[in-house]
């Protein structure tokens, strides 16, 4: 029987035997090892995942770009848990005759973490807590969401859900893409604007847009001055859609009320970074895709690729 190492990386929490049959693939002569903690760099990833046919990456956590895919000379699979992943060369790995494989996810964790986000950050949920925890009660004041208008930036399958979450709180929504269509935003219950009316009108602004040349660093210091000393920034999607030297100026300096925050330039967010220790945030360790519905689609999922890989009969292929 061939014989197959399988890697799966970037298991933070240690659990994904807990949502496919990992250990079953030993009767197809596939040998599976879990890496928990995340690489510190590119070296010490291919260091790591050089003996290994068949990888499982979960997200964008560890980067695949050209360099690391031309040094990985065994691999042949490589699985991501969803179907796009900006941290993969898909070019490179075709012409290494890599195959690169998805899996479904859950179209309700993201915006779900959004409005966890918002919430949090309109109740200080997160001060209050820490401050009853240490014997006091009450010591800030929040502010309510109806009445008030929401900015998306990005108005895909995320951001028309979180229209549909703004209407049910009582919001004007107005929502701004590069190609967005008007009748699509009045289609999703949102008023089309430009970029600059968007962040000038909105009292929060959320960020739906995928990464991309054309979008990182969408959101600089022009924009978080029109968004002004009230406005609340909320990005869950990717952390280089925002100038992070910009918007760490604009808390120190009270340029907008402040910033919830799920993601980030560099993750695992370093210690001591300047986001920690503002005030004016709630943050969070990139877990808008973290719940058992969408690791049973991408584990689950990542099994099935496999295992049609390994019949021959490969699915959900994501380059040529």
């Amino acid at each position: 029987m061939t014989s197959f190492r399988l890697a799966i990386i970037d298991d933070y929490q240690q659990v994904a035997s807990d949502y496919a049959p990992w250990d079953s693939l030993l009767d197809d002569g596939v040998k599976v090892s879990v890496f928990s903690a995340p690489f510190v760099s590119e070296e010490q990833a291919v260091a790591a995942l050089a003996p290994f046919d068949i990888i499982v990456a979960m997200r964008e956590r560890t980067r695949f770009p050209r360099r690391v895919l031309e040094s990985l000379t065994n691999l042949k699979l490589l699985v991501t848990t969803g179907m796009a992943n900006a941290a993969i060369d898909l070019e490179a790995a075709s012409e290494r005759g890599v195959l690169v494989s998805g899996t479904g996810g859950s179209p309700a964790a993201a915006p779900e973490m959004t409005w966890a986000l918002l919430l949090a950050f309109a109740r200080n949920l997160v001060m209050e807590e820490n401050s009853l925890r240490a014997g006091d009660w009450q010591t800030a004041v929040g502010f309510e969401l109806e009445g008030k208008t929401l900015g998306i930036v990005g108005l895909g399958k995320i951001g028309k859900r979180i229209a549909g979450y703004a209407k049910a709180f009582g919001m004007d929504v107005l929502a701004w893409s590069q190609n967005l269509a008007a009748e699509a935003a009045e289609e999703a219950g949102a008023r089309k604007v430009t970029k600059e009316e968007l962040f000038r009108e909105s009292d929060v602004v959320t960020l739906h847009l995928r990464l991309s040349d054309r979008t990182e660093g969408i959101v600089g210091s022009e924009e978080l001055r029109l968004l002004g000393p009230e406005g609340v920034l909320i990005n869950t999607a990717r952390g280089p859609l925002v100038d992070e030297a910009a918007l760490i100026r604009a808390l120190e300096e009270g340029w907008i009320r402040g910033a919830a925050m799920d993601v980030f330039d560099e993750e695992p967010l370093p210690a001591g970074h300047a986001l920690l220790h503002s005030s004016r945030t709630v943050l969070s360790p990139h877990i808008g895709y973290v719940t058992h519905e969408s690791y049973r689609q991408f584990y689950g999922g990542a099994f099935e690729d496999v295992k049609a890989w390994l019949e021959g009969a490969p699915i959900r292929a994501l380059n040529d």
